[in-house]
């Protein structure tokens, strides 16, 4: 069940992105108003699979990592086990890629259609554990709504 923030801010999301189907642009626009929306975060945006792996897409934050192996780092991981994680201490992850220093917490949800991982939503933030079980099911109903605005067949081009 969503609080009341994350129900606020799906509600806006699927606003935003209501009659638009291009990828980028939702990517795009999702990203910027989760980051705007959402307290003490430094980075917020998304990695589409791309020749087996994950390469950087739309962000809001400091310069990413362009390309990231699936299995290595918190994004890789969340996608060859196919689901959310949510790490506390990402200093603490085994095989964590620094691409921010000050990220502490990050949260990457895998954006699975038709039984494929397209990519991720990726969330950073300065502070350890700034994430729980709430930010985990409200950003993976943002993640669902970016999912239903793709159009149907919806491949990420290579």
């Amino acid at each position: 069940m969503l609080n009341d923030s994350y129900e606020e801010l799906v509600a806006a999301i699927a606003g935003l992105l209501d009659g638009e189907q291009d990828y980028i642009a939702n990517a795009a626009n999702l990203s910027a108003l989760v980051f705007d929306r959402l307290d003490d975060v430094n980075w917020v945006g998304f990695y589409f699979m791309r020749g087996g792996e994950l390469v950087v897409g739309p962000f809001c934050g400091l310069p990413a990592c362009t390309r990231i192996a699936v299995g290595r780092g918190v994004c890789g991981t969340a996608v060859a086990r196919r689901q959310t994680l949510v790490v506390e201490n990402v200093q603490a992850f085994d095989g964590h890629i620094p691409c921010d220093p000050i990220s502490r917490s990050e949260v990457v949800v895998p954006l699975e259609l038709d039984g494929e991982v397209i990519g991720v939503f990726d969330i950073d933030s300065p502070s350890a554990a700034r994430f729980g079980d709430d930010d985990r099911v409200g950003l993976e109903a943002i993640a669902n709504v970016y999912l239903r605005s793709l159009p149907a067949q919806f491949v990420v081009p290579a």
